[in-house]
């Protein structure tokens, strides 16, 4: 804590609208996950083996799907990065910023990447996926969701596997001075009815689960492979999955003909050695690599537009014209001011939603920093002057413009290029407007008044650091100019292999047998304010599902 960063005015600007909170992160003392147990480096594996289900991704969805299947059948979980276990800054909600930025090494958890949008993103590279580098807010799906994602939901077995995964990982979070400033400045703005805490989706304003428990410590999903069956399951650890392997076989109709299957996967180690993970009969593989991970491996495995893939001269297995294609990201909008006062550290733990398609959020940081505006700064034993800064941010329900995604090299370990293509779809413009104009209502909030500075003939004012929102909010081109000119990422990227059209509603790969899915690109929608509740008990769901599939068939 005592290293100091200098930052100017303009550099935290720009930080803060992209990521929400920044510190060094404080040692925990931390009990060893069962997990471990079945935890290896990739290096560890055989050159080739056989289980009932390979999972590519011990990710979001990855983790709680392998943890159900373990339970009766032999699984191999495949994971590029490392664990998030004894890692302090990824541990801790104060290391948030710090996970987020230091992504130059091979086996950081986070791997950056920049659309062609130019705004910075990110996604996860640790057992967890992004459950295990993100802000920790949790929030059960819109009931709308359901009715428009393409799926036949048994909307029973959705909650029991949510309260599965609320039983592992999700807590009650303690508001401090800040967010109960923001929760009541939001019903004082409109934000109503106020629910109280809930991780259920309700419009108005709430208090929502977190990920991270009452001493600090983060949670995400890899914690939920502590209820996998130990003798049956194994996570391999810097395993990078490089195509999944196709093999013709013929179908079980009764006029015989030779479909597309999946057979197995193609890995490679830290030492660059090849290795073969293949299924038994009735085996499956199941893609969790995320909005970017999966789409890129169909790919590169020869699943996608014909004419594409022979352009990289990629041998096509099957013609699939929709992968990488309707790819989302919801876009983030918000200000950033300099309080008065001090603040604790806070990850988003309040929510306004409003009925006009937009979650109203913040969060509140401590940055170090060097100034003569000493009045703005506080001071601590451990270091001479921090700044303290609070951010209040919007992202809209959708969205409704879509982009895509298209290889950058057939090296899996390299990011894919992907365009969002924010705000071209009018609505998406009309929505930010209005969540921009509910931010407006909250600074007008009395609970906000405590946050100003006192000027000059005893008039009170924000100090904002980086853009304010426009003085006249009733002018619908400024408020829209302000909405492109602003855009960021809130990480809830998701599509490009949507229900419909590249898997159908049982998440299987259209046209390919014992191959899935299971992750956020099939989403066509982000499911309500964060996407990593639903993307766990998606796992767990579709895990029981396969299981009774195969009772039954049996």
């Amino acid at each position: 804590m005592g290293r100091l960063f200098v930052f100017s005015l303009e550099c935290v600007a720009f930080l803060l609208l992209l990521y929400p909170v920044f510190s060094l992160a404080r040692p925990l003392p931390q009990r060893d996950p069962v997990y471990l147990n079945f935890v290896l480096n990739a290096t560890d594996l055989p050159s080739e083996d056989y289980y009932d289900y390979i999972i590519v991704g011990g990710g979001t969805a990855g983790c709680p799907l392998a943890a159900t299947l373990s339970q009766s059948y032999r699984v191999l979980v495949l994971e590029r990065g490392g664990v998030p276990y004894g890692n302090q800054q990824l541990m801790t909600q104060e290391g948030f910023l710090t996970t987020l930025t230091q992504v130059d090494t091979y086996d950081s958890p986070a791997q950056a990447f920049t659309s062609e949008d130019g705004v910075p993103n990110a996604r996860g590279r640790i057992l967890g996926g992004s459950s295990a580098i993100n802000a920790g807010f949790y929030s059960r799906a819109d009931q709308e969701f359901y009715k428009h994602s393409g799926v036949n939901w048994d909307l029973s077995l959705v909650n029991q596997s949510y309260e599965w995964v609320e039983r592992g990982v999700v807590f009650r979070p303690e508001l401090k001075n800040w967010q109960s400033a923001v929760r009541d400045g939001l019903v004082e703005a409109g934000v109503d009815p106020y629910n109280g805490f809930s991780l259920d989706h309700l419009v108005g304003t709430k208090i929502g689960g977190s990920t991270f428990d009452s001493s600090g410590k983060r949670h995400s999903a890899a914690d939920l492979l502590n209820y996998a069956r130990v003798g049956s399951i194994k996570v391999a650890i810097y395993a990078s999955v490089e195509r999944v392997l196709l093999a013709s076989l013929s179908s079980s109709n009764a006029t015989t003909r030779l479909r597309q299957s999946a057979i197995g996967v193609v890995f490679r180690d830290q030492m660059g050695r090849y290795h073969h993970a293949m299924v038994k009969e009735k085996g499956e593989v199941l893609l969790c690599a995320g909005a970017l991970g999966s789409p890129q491996l169909l790919l590169l495995s020869g699943i996608g537009p014909r004419s594409y893939l022979s352009s990289w001269g990629i041998p096509v297995a099957y013609h699939h014209p929709y992968v990488g294609q309707f790819l989302y990201d919801n876009p983030r909008n918000g200000i950033s001011i300099v309080p008065p006062v001090p603040l604790e550290h806070s990850l988003i733990q309040v929510v306004g939603i409003t009925e006009a398609g937009a979650y109203v959020e913040a969060a509140s940081n401590v940055i170090p920093f060097t100034s003569p505006a000493r009045s703005v700064f506080i001071r601590t034993p451990s270091s001479p002057l921090f700044l303290t800064v609070a951010t209040i941010m919007e992202k809209i329900v959708g969205p409704l413009s879509s982009g895509s995604l298209r290889l950058a090299s057939t090296d899996v370990r390299l990011n894919p290029i992907v365009r969002f293509n924010y705000f071209t779809n009018p609505i998406d413009v009309e929505r930010c407007v209005n969540g921009t104009r509910r931010i407006g209502d909250l600074l007008r909030s009395r609970s906000m008044d405590y946050f100003k500075f006192r000027e000059w003939f005893g008039t009170r004012n924000f100090r904002f650091v980086g853009p304010a929102l426009p003085v006249d909010q009733s002018n619908n081109e400024q408020m829209a100019d302000f909405c492109r000119r602003t855009v960021s990422t809130i990480w809830h990227y998701h599509g490009g292999c949507v229900v419909g059209k590249v898997v159908d509603n049982n998440y299987h790969v259209i046209g390919i047998d014992a191959l899935r899915v299971v992750d956020g690109s099939t989403f066509s929608v982000s499911p309500g304010t964060n996407p990593q509740a639903t993307l766990m008990m998606l796992g767990r769901y579709l895990g029981l599902k396969i299981i009774k599939e195969r009772t039954r068939l049996k």
